[in-house]
């Protein structure tokens, strides 16, 4: 390959691994504070949806950590370098700066935080412009200093995505440590798991990761995205509560993720409507048959888990539970029991859990995951 071709490749980054290298120059901002001018900020690159302000939001929150979020795209110039003041002796002006930069000097000041940037790419130039020394020098003229616990992030959309997106100067790339932010369908569904995305979302990207993330359709409708798929699981949760028929249901997630996407979730959901009962099985009143497609068996584990959160005393159905892992073949077992143990550690059911882990039959499912261990010769 040429060395042209090399230049123009970039490379992608998975959203745990932005994580961990916004964590890491957090950790190392803390620990030597003089060293806040040399550490790069960041420029998170990414297509629309997959979820590049929600990452700093949740690490800041993770963290308690303050968190400032200015959307350059919708800002004046002003906002960012502050307004110009006549100086009584008429001799200059004097400037005021924004109340929304940190400052010491504010009511509940954090002395750790992040200021993210974001759609700086949809930013016009005189926008950008007046954010160069902010990001830069971290400054704002001799009037403010971005306190030396506070990290700079930008987030922006790609010209190629179809989103407003404007070419960033030479001069503010080359002081950014880029990012190429991609989709990754196993870290979201755990994410999923974690912050309680309907089960028949998780079950189905898991069938289909490759729609967790899809822009071949048309763009100015809805298309499947991170972002788009946690709105169809709210529209679902919604609709269980107040009764929503499904035909209306059906219009709204069209609405989100397009026409062919929400064609093969809806064909999702109504083979997951044909599971065996499991509820019944759980309890030991339904024989147990594991679906041979696997979309179905996806389901399966979905709903499995969907009963296991909704159960109040996970001991009565503990049986069930491993009676239906055991049935598996080792790998949908591991599958299964991933889910279980990242559900119930997120909901903070540590009890449930120990139930689960200490449980007698836990080795035959060690067993049954691992598989035998031969013994060593000799």
């Amino acid at each position: 390959m040429s060395s042209e071709n090399v230049a123009n490749k970039t490379s992608q980054t998975k959203i745990g691994d932005a994580q961990e290298i916004l964590r890491h120059h957090l950790e190392c901002l803390w620990a030597d504070p003089a060293k806040a001018g040399d550490l790069p900020p960041l420029m998170m690159w990414g297509p629309p949806g997959i979820g590049k302000s929600t990452i700093i939001r949740e690490l800041t929150e993770e963290l308690d950590i303050g968190f400032i979020d200015v959307r350059l795209a919708q800002r004046e110039p002003v906002d960012i370098r502050g307004l110009p003041v006549p100086r009584d002796d008429r001799q200059g002006v004097d400037w005021i700066i924004a109340s929304e930069w940190p400052r010491e000097s504010q009511e509940g000041f954090k002395t750790r935080g992040i200021i993210l940037f974001d759609e700086i790419t949809a930013a016009d130039p005189s926008l950008q412009v007046a954010a160069y020394e902010l990001i830069l020098d971290r400054r704002l003229g001799t009037l403010y200093n971005v306190p030396e616990g506070w990290y700079i992030v930008a987030a922006g959309n790609r010209t190629k995505d179809g989103a407003v997106a404007r070419a960033m100067s030479s001069a503010l790339a080359n002081r950014f440590c880029h990012l190429e932010l991609a989709e990754d369908s196993k870290g979201w569904v755990e994410w999923g798991w974690k912050n309680g995305i309907h089960p028949s979302v998780l079950g189905f990207i898991r069938f289909r990761p490759d729609l967790l993330l899809n822009m071949t359709g048309n763009r100015e409708r809805g298309w499947p995205s991170p972002r788009t798929w946690a709105r169809v699981s709210l529209e679902m949760q919604l609709a269980e509560t107040t009764g929503l028929s499904e035909r209306a249901l059906s219009h709204i997630i069209e609405g989100l993720i397009g026409v062919g996407a929400s064609i093969e979730f809806q064909g999702f959901r109504n083979w997951a409507d044909k599971l065996p009962d499991i509820e019944g099985i759980l309890r030991g009143d339904e024989k147990i048959t594991i679906p041979e497609r696997s979309d179905q068996r996806y389901a399966l584990i979905s709903a499995l888990v969907t009963h296991i959160l909704e159960e109040p005393d996970i001991g009565v159905i503990m049986n069930g539970i491993f009676d239906v892992l055991l049935a598996f073949t080792n790998d949908w077992c591991q599958v299964a029991y991933h889910d279980i143990q990242l559900t119930l550690t997120a909901r903070g059911r540590l009890k449930d859990l120990t139930l689960l882990t200490t449980h007698p039959r836990h080795e035959d499912l060690e067993e049954k995951i691992l598989g035998e261990i031969p013994e060593s010769e000799g």
